[in-house]
């Protein structure tokens, strides 16, 4: 007899309780060995296929990567943008470099890695014969499942775009000078260009990543609703930005 726990695991994998050690085929990843709590008899579990374990890695992978990259948006934005505007300009090329840079590099790569892994991730899904999951059977219509995976995709993949080949260039630019002590007269506008460039990121991320989550938590979508999130998450961020000023600054 199983133990509670390895009977709910048996009973989920669809195979008899019943069933002996012979009669549970190991999978091509491995199989996980139990021992029943109740005669320490040896359980083989067979795990999920192949296809099931690659989605699974690559969602947990694209999560990983995401909550280093929306982190690391999140600590520009609400911490370093203030605490910039404090720290001496002399003390400036001793610490911006060494810190900005280490932030930077994991920045940058989480957006990398967030952006393939999550395309990739759609990719394997829909493409594997999932597509009921995209269209709509019964009328060909895009699911609003999809839709929703789609507007998260599409808005983090500007701000993919937004850190490559805005951020990152500009910021290596400016900590090149500031290392070797030169303000050329172009670096105040590059600094504006990033920051505009960041702080649009920061207010798309709030409805990308409601459109992250949607599909299994909140799996209708319309108009009404796409206004509806977009003016909260942009209302939220806008408060967490002036909040920031002041928060933090006094322990």
């Amino acid at each position: 007899m199983y133990s509670d726990f390895v009977y709910g695991l048996v009973r989920d994998s669809g195979v008899s309780p019943t069933a002996t050690k012979k009669e549970l085929t190991p999978c091509p990843l491995g199989v996980l060995v139990m021992k029943s709590s109740l005669n320490n008899e040896e359980v083989f579990m067979a795990m999920t296929d192949f296809h099931d374990n690659f989605l699974f890695l690559l969602r947990w992978i694209h999560i990983m990567a995401g909550i280093t990259w929306i982190g690391h948006l999140y600590f520009f934005n609400f911490v370093n943008v203030p605490f910039q505007g404090v720290l001496a300009k002399e003390i400036k090329p001793q610490v911006n470099p060494i810190l900005l840079s280490r932030a930077l590099w994991w920045f940058r790569w989480g957006a990398m890695i967030t952006f393939l892994a999550g395309w990739l991730l759609l990719l394997v899904k829909y493409g594997h014969g999932d597509w009921a999951l995209m269209f709509d059977p019964t009328d060909g219509k895009m699911t609003h499942r999809a839709m929703w995976i789609l507007f998260g995709g599409t808005l983090g993949t500007i701000m993919w775009f937004n850190v490559w080949f805005i951020i990152w260039p500009i910021q290596k630019q400016l900590l090149t000078w500031m290392k070797a002590g030169t303000t050329p007269p172009e670096a105040a506008g590059m600094a504006k260009k990033a920051l505009l460039a960041s702080r649009t990121n920061t207010f798309l991320s709030g409805p990308m990543l409601f459109g992250m989550i949607a599909p299994n938590n909140y799996p209708s979508i319309n108009g009404v609703t796409l206004i509806a999130v977009v003016v909260v998450a942009e209302v939220i961020i806008w408060g967490l930005i002036k909040m920031s000023a002041k928060a933090g600054a006094e322990l």
